[in-house]
């Protein structure tokens, strides 16, 4: 096959040692090959790159092996070398002829015939901030999760509170059920509801009137104290993405005027996904990295499955998050949801809606704009809102008595 990149290193992956396969080409036109292999510690890998340097490599490959290649993928990349880091599904060995050897060279021969094509990997600060958001993240399902463990607890020790609140986390909810673990009277306990909560009084005492055995004591406490220290760790978290946040802060507010998208959900998609489209190519490839598009499985002229591939896991997630609550709002995204939610159902409607979502984010952030929803008159609603101000201002004026005559 023709050589397109002369000098090119393939690398494999693993946890304790890298193995590097260079593949170069000779004056008159040889192919030479050279293995070797090294750790993955700090002089390890600079050893390594004082390697690739010697042999003048154009462009070094490798997989994307968990997270083991991002601290030699930082280490090429400080030495001004090219690395590219591509998936590992588009450069599978034939069966058989797998080991780290045989690995790292056929690497560097796909490489050196312009057969591989480098995935998105993003910016150190950018990479620094999705350290955060995902942490973040990562918070809220186990604050989620604990939520839940009360919810189960109380309805174990016969206590259904749930049954009547729509949401015991609220703040009717968590005051009576505070006051639960707390160990004080049912008189005591109900006057802490809200007043506009709807639920009947006597039902709420009446649901609530069941001792609690040591036990349930114990780990309901041990379960509220755990929920307040996440919450307090979410907090600190959150204060930490905004101040990290200023770099990117005209994408992150233009995102925030798509609706469904809050100050957070801004930031995971800034962390995801940047705010260069360039390196996505189109919306077609973003919404085929981010695992939103239909998939396609065609035989023999017949389509066996469109269902989604996999993709960035987090994206998908917080995309899905902002469509269920786009879809609540009055735009585009409702009439799309409501034509769909008949014959497609919920689940398969919104992972519809949050497609469309990231097309609609490519198009914001290439062209540096708000968005505007074609559904909306912005126009009406501006004059409803000031109409009345206008026409004040004009009387005091004089301009409207001169208009009517």
């Amino acid at each position: 096959m023709q050589t397109i990149v002369k000098n090119c290193a393939g690398i494999d992956v693993h946890k304790m040692m890298v193995m590097v396969a260079i593949r170069k080409e000779t004056p008159e036109g040889n192919i030479q090959t050279l293995t070797r292999e090294f750790g993955t510690f700090r002089k390890d890998r600079e050893l390594m790159c004082q390697f690739l340097k010697q042999h003048q490599i154009d462009l070094v490959v490798m997989e994307s092996t968990g997270v083991y290649w991002k601290s030699i993928y930082a280490s090429i990349i400080s030495c001004n070398l090219n690395p590219w880091v591509v998936n590992a599904r588009h450069v599978k060995n034939v069966p058989g002829r797998k080991t780290d050897t045989l690995e790292s060279q056929w690497l560097a021969h796909l490489a050196h015939c312009g057969l591989v094509r480098p995935s998105f990997v993003p910016h150190p600060d950018q990479e620094q901030l999705r350290l955060l958001t995902r942490r973040r993240d990562t918070l809220v399902k186990q604050m989620a999760n604990e939520k839940n463990r009360l919810h189960k607890i109380l309805d174990d020790s016969g206590i259904r509170l749930g049954g009547l609140i729509s949401d015991i986390n609220g703040k009717s909810g968590q005051r009576m059920v505070n006051a639960l673990i707390d160990g004080e009277s049912l008189q005591d306990i109900i006057k802490k509801a809200d007043s506009r909560l709807k639920a009947d009084r006597k039902q709420l005492m009446a649901s609530m009137d069941e001792e609690l055995s040591p036990s349930h004591r114990i780990v309901l406490t041990d379960i509220r104290d755990h929920i307040d220290f996440l919450s307090k760790q979410q907090d600190k978290l959150e204060k930490q993405i905004l101040k990290s946040i200023e770099p990117w802060k005209e994408a992150w507010q233009i995102l925030q005027t798509l609706p469904g998208v809050s100050e957070m959900s801004a930031a995971t998609l800034i962390a995801e996904i940047g705010d260069d489209m360039s390196k996505f190519g189109g919306m077609k490839e973003i919404a085929s990295w981010a695992g939103l598009c239909p998939g396609n499985n065609e035989s023999a002229g017949k389509c066996k499955s469109g269902r989604t591939r996999k993709g960035n896991k987090m994206i998908k997630t917080i995309l899905c998050e902002v469509a269920n609550a786009a879809i609540k709002t009055k735009s585009q995204f409702k009439g799309k949801y409501q034509s769909l939610v008949i014959r497609r159902g919920h689940k398969r409607s919104l992972v519809a809606i949050a497609h469309k979502l990231i097309r609609v984010i490519y198009t914001l952030l290439k062209r540096r704009q708000p968005y505007i929803d074609p559904d909306t008159d912005y126009e009406g609603l501006m004059v409803r809102k000031n109409a009345s101000r206008w026409l004040n201002k004009l009387v005091d004026y004089g301009y409207l008595a001169q208009a009517q005559q």
